[in-house]
This record gives structure tokens, sequence and C-alpha cells, in this order.
């Protein structure tokens, strides 16, 4: 696609990138408006190039520099030919987003080009508001809301999510050198990052992982009222990303010490009966 890219034309590469790369969020778009769905996809398409550009090989500061210019163009009015500006300057426009969301994504994505370790859960905090919460904060400007008291909440529901995609990819992540758990709780269990890297499974690494399982549902149980917050033509998408995200931390918790030996998933019918339910006020 040229800098001329249409506004259509955007807006149908970002469905295209939703659709092929988000494997949880994309079931619950379905359920919304072709407007906000749109929206959705194209917010979903600048957080993947984000990711993408910290996680391919010989990914370099030197990129994320560029793609966070490059953002502060297309917010100024002069984007770059990238087909993701269309539709993305739209939405933002459109739902008044608060540019500051995604300075803040790029920031936390950013950090994961370097190997690091969070020594208490307040840092690891800090981590998952800049890479989760902010796009809970993005996404409920589309869903739309009356109260502030919403956006407290958009943020624990982002902080939720983080907590589960961290204990799924436990394996994958020691496996690139990263440990994202806290090393307060590590040391508290008797859990050693090498016994992560060794896919070491035992009872301490059980009691690990109850006690990180009880922390993301706690933010879960937090977030709840945040449905009813958002627009009534919202509430069935936002419960089904929910009840998606809650069922994975759910099969994490059937038996926890798979996490080490392999990535634990939703199947595809799994994800859309929990669609149709949510789409039935189930």
């Amino acid at each position: 696609m040229s800098s001329a890219t249409s506004l259509a034309g955007s807006q149908a590469h970002c469905r295209a990138v939703a659709k092929s790369r988000a494997k949880n969020f994309y079931y619950s778009f379905v359920l919304l408006s072709p407007e906000k769905k749109n929206a959705m996809c194209a917010i979903y398409a600048f957080m993947r190039y984000c990711d993408d550009l910290s996680d391919e090989p010989g990914a370099t500061q030197t990129a994320m520099d560029k793609w966070r210019e490059a953002l502060t163009s297309a917010l100024s009015g002069r984007p770059d030919d990238s087909p993701v500006w269309p539709a993305f300057l739209d939405a933002v426009t459109r739902y008044q987003i608060p540019h500051e969301y995604f300075y803040d994504m790029i920031e936390g994505v950013a950090s994961d080009l370097v190997v690091h370790t969070f020594q208490t859960f307040d840092e690891l905090y800090q981590y998952c508001y800049r890479v989760a919460s902010v796009v809970g904060l993005t996404i409920i400007h589309i869903f739309g809301f009356h109260s502030p008291d919403a956006l407290p909440l958009a943020e624990k529901c982002g902080i939720a999510f983080q907590l589960t995609n961290i204990l799924r990819d436990i394996r994958e992540d020691a496996g690139l050198g990263r440990v994202y758990l806290p090393s307060e709780d590590l040391v508290r269990f008797g859990v050693s990052a090498e016994d992560l890297s060794q896919a070491r499974r035992n009872e301490a690494f059980d009691r690990l992982m109850d006690f990180e399982l009880g922390r993301a549902r706690a933010y879960y149980r937090e977030s709840e009222p945040l449905v009813e917050m958002v627009d009534s033509d919202s509430r069935k998408s936002l419960r089904a990303l929910i009840a998606i995200y809650s069922a994975l931390l759910e099969r994490i918790a059937e038996s926890p010490s798979e996490v080490l030996r392999r990535r634990i998933s939703l199947p595809p019918a799994e994800k859309l009966w929990i669609v149709l339910r949510s789409a039935a006020g189930l």
C-alpha cells in the first residue's frame, strides 16, 4: 500500500492483521458494530507492530525510536506510508483517545529489548500498566463510557490480562532469558530463574503458581463492574473478552506446571462458544 492508502483500504488491512494475529481479542470484536470493530482492529494493528518491533530477531532501540517518531508525525498530520495510519488516526480522532497511551505502549514494549528482572510486584505492575493497562484504557474509549470510575477498572482489567499472559508464557520467556515473575515471589517460594529455564516441575513451583493465579483472579474480580460501565452496545464484546482471558487463566490453573512444558491455550471452538454465550447474554 502507498501513502495514498484510503481509509477503507487501511481499515481492511487492519482487519486482516487482527484476524490473523489477535488470537483472543478478535473473537470479541465480532460482537461490535462495524465502526467500533474497525477502530478496535486499527488499534490492535498499531499494538501488533509495536510488539513485532521488539520481538523480531535483531530488534533494536533505534527501530522503536523511529516508530515513536512516526507516531508523532502521524498524530501531527504527517503520516508516513504505513497502511495502518489512516484507520488508526480515524479511530483516535473519532473516539478522542488520549495520545499518551500510545507513547506508554511504545515505552513498555521497548523495555523488552533489555533483559531485566522485576524485583517487586510494584515494578512488574508498572510494566504491565504500559503494555496492557494502556490497552484497556484505549479500548474503553472505543467501547464508550460515561463515568471516570471506568478508568481505574480498565487499568486493573489490563493488569489481569497481562498477568494471565505472563503465566501462560513462562516457558517461552525463560527460553529468551526473560523472567517476569517478581524476584521477591521467586525467593518467597524457593524457585530460581534456573528452575524456570530448566522447566523443573516441583512443589515449590506449584505453590508459586497458586499464589500468582490468586493474584490474577483478584484483579479480574476487582474489574468486574467495568462491563456495566461501558456503552450498552459494547458490553457483550467486553464480557466476551474478559471471559476468554478468564477461561485461559482457569485452564492454566487446572495443571499449573504444564506451562513449563507447553503453551496453554483455548481451542477456537471454546472461544467461539464463549462469544456465542456472551452474545446471548449468558
